[in-house]
C-alpha cells in the first residue's frame, strides 16, 4: 500500500506563561546568535521534557519531540496517551492548524479534521451554510457538496435545525454535524480527536461504524485519538502511545493498549472525605462521610485482600443496609461487582464505621478503579435508596500468577455492572 502520511523528526516547542514584551528580546537574541555569531539557535535547545506534573526551570517546553511515523493508506491508527502527552498537538500539526518547530510532514490526499467541538464552524452561520463552507475549504465544488448534503444531514440527525445558526446548537449536535461533514466530504485522511466522547452512545456507535466503513470499504486513512480503550480496540489496527511528547510505543493496537495500561498510577490517594455531616444529602437513607483504603497504599498482589474503611451516617433507621461495589478497568469497562447480601442495621442519626473487604479476586495485573453505593433496596426491582460514590479510589494489581486455578465465579446479576461477583465481607467495627 502507498504511504498516506510520513512524519520525520517532528517537534513542536511552546513558550510557557504569558508572552509579553520579553518576546522581542528573545527574538533579538535568537537573531544575534544565529546570524551574527553563527551558532545554533539557542531556543531550539532550551526546553524540558513535557511532563505536566512537574515544575520546570525553562520558559520553553517541547510539546512534541522527534516524532517519526509512517502510516500506509487505509490504515486505522489509534493515538493514545495521558492528558498532556501531545496527542492533540500532533493532530493539529497534521491538520495544519499550527506549524512544526522542526521536522516535516508529508501526506497524500485531502485531510478532514474534527479536533474540538465547533472547530471550523462559524457560529453565526446555519448548519447548511457551514456544510458548504467546510466543503469549499476542502476544495470541493458546490455541486459535489450538494450531492452529499442529504447523506450528511441524515447521518447527523440535525435536519430540524439545519437552517438554524450553529451558535444555538448543543455541543452534542455540533459534534454530530462536524463529524458528518468530515466523514462524508470524501477526505483521503480523516483525523478525529476525543470529541466523539461528547456525543451520546447511539452516535458514538454510529460514528465508529462510519470510520470502519471509510477505512475498510473506501481505503481511506483514519487517525483516531481517544481515552476510550474499547473504542480504540474495536476501530484501530495499529496504535502509538505518546508520553511526554515522544513516542513511547508503536505496534499493534492490542500491544499499544496493553503497554499504555501497564503504566503505574501517578497519584496515590488512600483517604477521601466524601461529605460532612451537615452536607449529607437529606433524601438519602444512609450516606458516606469518609472513605479510605485500609492498607494505606494503592498497590496489591493478585490474591491480596483489598479492604476499605467507611464512616457512614443514617438519616433514618434502616434494618437492611448494605454496601455494593463495582470495579472498572483502566479501559473503562466494568469487569466485576459486589451485590452485598450482608445486611446490617443503623438507627436514625447514628454513625458507624464499616470495613468492606474484597478477597480472592484474582484480578490480572493492571489498573482499576472502584465505585461504591450504600443504602437499601434492590437494583433488579428498581426500588433503591443508595448514596453512590463513583471511582472513589484507583489501585494497581502488580503481580499475577498464570498457573493459579480459575477464580471463584458467580452468576451475572446486572450486565452493566460486569459479569464477576467478587468474594467479599462486610464488618461493623
Amino acid at each position: 500500500m502507498p504511504t498516506a502520511i510520513k512524519i520525520e523528526n517532528l517537534s513542536k516547542q511552546y513558550r510557557l506563561g504569558v508572552i509579553g514584551t520579553g518576546t522581542l528580546s528573545h527574538d533579538l537574541n535568537r537573531w544575534w546568535t544565529v546570524n551574527v555569531l553563527r551558532r545554533e539557535d539557542p531556543y531550539l535547545k532550551i526546553g524540558e521534557t513535557n511532563d505536566r506534573a512537574t515544575r520546570g526551570n525553562s520558559d520553553y517546553v517541547w510539546a512534541l519531540k522527534d516524532i517519526n511515523m509512517e502510516i500506509e493508506q487505509g490504515d486505522v491508527v489509534g493515538i493514545i496517551g495521558k492528558n498532556g502527552a501531545g496527542k492533540s498537538t500532533l493532530l493539529k500539526l497534521l491538520s495544519r492548524v499550527t506549524k512544526p518547530t522542526t521536522g516535516t510532514i508529508k501526506y497524500r490526499g485531502r485531510i478532514a479534521s474534527l479536533l474540538e467541538v465547533g472547530t471550523g464552524f462559524h457560529a453565526e452561520m446555519t448548519g447548511r451554510e457551514n456544510i458548504y463552507m467546510n466543503g469549499s475549504i476542502m476544495g470541493m465544488t458546490r455541486a459535489e457538496i450538494t450531492r452529499k448534503l442529504d447523506e450528511i444531514v441524515d447521518f447527523s440527525g440535525c435536519e430540524r435545525y439545519l437552517d438554524t445558526p450553529v451558535k444555538r446548537y448543543s455541543s452534542g449536535m455540533t459534534v454530530r454535524l462536524g463529524f458528518a461533514i468530515a466523514a462524508h466530504l470524501d477526505p483521503e485522511i480523516l483525523v478525529v480527536d476525543e470529541v466523539l466522547a461528547v456525543g451520546d452512545a447511539e452516535f458514538q456507535k454510529k460514528a465508529i461504524g462510519k470510520m470502519q466503513d471509510v477505512s475498510r470499504c473506501e481505503g481511506r486513512t483514519v487517525l483516531f485519538v481517544s481515552h476510550n480503550m474499547g473504542a480504540v480496540r474495536n476501530l484501530c489496527e495499529t496504535g502509538f502511545v505518546l508520553k511526554n511528547g515522544m513516542i513511547d510505543f508503536g505496534g499493534t493496537v492490542e500491544n499499544a493498549i496493553n503497554h499504555y495500561l501497564a503504566t503505574k498510577i501517578d497519584c496515590v490517594v488512600t483517604h477521601r472525605t466524601i461529605c460532612t455531616e451537615e452536607r449529607l444529602a437529606p433524601e438519602k437513607a444512609v450516606g458516606f462521610l469518609t472513605a479510605a483504603i485500609e492498607k494505606g497504599e494503592c498497590s496489591f498482589s493478585f490474591r491480596e485482600p483489598i479492604s476499605f474503611i467507611f464512616e457512614i451516617k443514617a438519616n433514618k433507621t434502616v434494618t437492611d443496609c448494605r454496601i455494593n461495589a463495582t470495579i472498572v478497568d483502566a479501559g473503562g469497562a466494568s469487569i466485576g461487582s459486589v451485590s452485598n447480601d450482608e445486611f446490617f442495621s443503623i438507627g436514625k442519626g447514628e454513625k458507624k464505621t464499616i470495613r468492606f473487604t474484597i478477597f480472592d479476586h484474582n484480578l490480572a495485573a493492571g489498573q482499576y478503579s472502584i465505585s461504591f453505593s450504600i443504602g437499601t433496596g434492590n437494583y433488579k426491582t428498581g426500588q433503591t435508596d443508595f448514596d453512590i460514590i463513583f471511582s472513589v479510589f484507583s489501585f494497581d494489581i502488580d503481580t499475577y500468577d498464570e498457573n493459579i486455578p480459575d477464580s471463584k465465579f458467580c452468576a451475572q446479576w446486572n450486565v452493566g455492572w460486569g459479569n464477576i461477583m467478587f468474594p467479599h465481607k462486610t464488618e461493623v467495627i
